[in-house]
């Protein structure tokens, strides 16, 4: 991370200045996005440098970069200018909105809204105004976004061909499914919700695709899962693009009605898998072998190959925990538990204390079933019931913005900038949480606050882990339901179970791994030449810049993608990644501005 500036908040504290409480938002908005305007028009470096307070933020997604960058101060941030302002043209920029906002008692800025073109995109951004010592106010955030195309709008709205012939209609989508005609564009490996939003994206971009799925339908992937999977974000963080969940859906889903995408006649082989993927150099083209459910095989020639194997991409890990051999019970790692009434009757160890986990745990809890979690470091607790309105509104909460609106905003806060406006609210939560927590600690459950008390955010953006969003579970450790293991370090199993270096042990007639998922790239890598493997960088986890690493991007060769997020950042990024294949098959993509991969 630079150390070029320091991260903190704008508050009047650090600010040295006071917001006028007499303040005409709307003027000031526009008199600074006027000065933007002209200095940005005569490609006046300084004169937008003049517009910002000197340990500012700008984030670009893919709208002046064609990438994920952010710059923080205003060493940086003119290198960005003088190498990208001129190339990028921005032009016909106008004032949306602008508001006074308060995010904390001691933290108050404009916030306005505006929209921009290129020669090539239609972008969207929003300012953070704050006030100076001198009166003047200065951009302390700033975010430009790929919102559009210029002359490739999305094909929304009534579908004037639809044909009234019913039949004839059936056939025809028919041999759309099998591609009878042509390959498509775009082969997606994976029908996961980030499978399914890009080809959602893509399909209005009217750019041809197919979805590779293993499973043998679509949402198998949820149905499969152990019965208690639930969501635990509320339904207003994860409406589905184009088809938000219904008004009367629970804040938390559980996941057997997670059932996407029927509707918008997304095209999709089901039961089948990739065996394996090269590139061929003289056309450019990736040559990909599928393997249907009959044994059949089908080799597709296509410009882009996107892998959308999710948050679980990776393969399962599975811990080498010497003495499994002599074990007499059952094991098995948490993506091939069904259900609780599986194991009635016996005791169960759970490896692992985060969500999956403590999940499984109530489950098993709730049937009565002898069941312990084995709990290897300490795990960030919030409860959903205090915590998570806490962490989502406004914008993600009953009454809150549009989804798209609500969307911009949050992805508009640099990602380090972001980490020390959860700090604040994480403060908050833990003590509206602080009962449940003293109640775990004193059962020795142990906690934390999550990275510099920034709660499960970072944790989630760069280990896709270690916490757990509270939906009864910890209740259940507190009340011994479950009962909970952590005052050693695990030595191996034993026959009947498992034993620990402080000579303790625990019965056991399954072992269950709840210990999450390993590289992203194995599963690529298996199917793609040494060559190509050996170049893809580290995909998830954080660069310098604070941006995610390698995801909703070219993996290190030229037309193969990896998408994954949850539902909201599938839903949000899912439209940049459309956009950038969109914009590469209309030969009008841009160089990329990137940061320097890691491997």
């Amino acid at each position: 991370m630079s150390t070029e500036t320091k991260h903190y908040l704008p508050t009047v504290d650090n600010l040295q200045a006071a917001f006028p409480a007499d303040v005409d938002g709307q003027k000031v908005a526009q008199d600074w996005l006027d000065s933007f305007s002209k200095a940005v028009k005569a490609n006046d470096v300084d004169g937008v440098l003049a517009l910002f307070h000197p340990d500012a933020w700008w984030r670009d997604i893919f709208a002046l970069t064609w990438d994920l960058r952010t710059f923080q101060g205003s060493q940086k941030i003119r290198k960005f200018l003088e190498d990208r302002l001129a190339g990028a043209k921005i032009q016909n920029i106008k004032l949306d909105n602008a508001r006074v906002d308060h995010p904390f008692d001691d933290l108050t800025w404009i916030e306005l809204q505006f929209n921009f073109q290129t020669d090539v995109v239609g972008g969207t951004g929003i300012a953070r105004l704050v006030p100076t010592a001198n009166g003047e106010f200065k951009a302390f955030l700033i975010w430009t976004n790929l919102e559009s195309l210029k002359d490739h709008p999305e094909k929304t709205g009534p579908n004037r061909n639809f044909a009234p012939n019913h039949g004839k209609w059936l056939d025809q989508r028919k041999r759309e499914q099998e591609f009878a005609d042509g390959d498509p564009d775009v082969l997606i490996v994976g029908g996961g919700q980030s499978g399914l939003d890009l080809a959602a994206r893509l399909k209005l971009l009217g750019v041809s695709n197919l979805i590779i799925e293993k499973q043998d339908r679509i949402g198998d992937q949820w149905r499969n899962r152990y019965s208690a999977l639930c969501l635990h974000d509320p339904v207003w963080f994860d409406h589905m693009p184009y088809i938000p969940f219904p008004e009367s859906w629970p804040v938390y889903t559980p996941a057997q009605k997670v059932l996407l995408f029927r509707a918008l006649e997304l095209d999709i082989w089901t039961s089948s898998v990739v065996t394996k993927a090269e590139r061929e150099e003289a056309s450019g083209k990736w040559l990909v072998t599928v393997q249907k459910g009959d044994g059949s095989e089908r080799i597709f020639r296509v410009n882009h190959l996107v892998f959308a194997l999710g948050l679980g991409g990776g393969n399962p890990n599975l811990p080498n925990i010497p003495g499994r051999e002599e074990f007499q019970g059952e094991t098995l790692h948490s993506t091939l538990h069904h259900a609780a009434k599986d194991h009635v009757g016996k005791k169960v160890v759970i490896i692992g204390a985060c969500t999956s986990a403590h999940d499984i745990a109530a489950d098993y809890a709730e049937h009565g079933v002898d069941v312990t979690i084995y709990q290897r470091s300490s795990t960030y607790v919030m409860t959903t019931k205090e915590g998570m309105p806490r962490l989502m509104q406004p914008l993600y909460w009953e009454g809150g913005p549009p989804t798209e609106q609500a969307d911009r905003l949050s992805n508009s806060v640099p990602i380090y900038f972001s980490k020390l406006i959860a700090q604040r609210k994480c403060a908050h939560i833990h003590e509206a949480d602080k009962e449940l927590l003293d109640g775990l600690h004193k059962v020795g459950y142990r906690t934390n606050f999550g990275e510099d008390g920034s709660g499960f955010l970072f944790l989630s953006l760069k280990r896709v882990g270690g916490y757990y969003l509270d939906v009864g579970a910890c209740q259940m450790i507190i009340d011994g339901k479950i009962k909970l293991k952590n005052d050693s370090e695990l030595e191996g199993f034993t026959k009947t179970g498992l034993k620990f270096k402080d000579g303790s042990t625990l019965d056991a007639d399954v072992v269950l791994y709840a210990t999450g998922f390993g590289d992203f790239r194995d599963p690529i890598r298996k199917l793609v030449p040494g060559d190509v493997g050996r170049k893809l960088p580290v995909i998830w986890g954080l660069n310098d810049e604070g941006e995610i690493r390698a995801t909703w991007r070219e993996l290190g060769t030229p037309g193969l993608w990896y998408m994954m997020g949850n539902l909201a950042w599938s839903r949000f990024f899912s439209k940049h990644v459309a956009l950038q294949i969109k914009a590469q098959q209309e030969g009008i993509f841009g160089e990329r501005y990137s940061a320097p991969p890691v491997y």
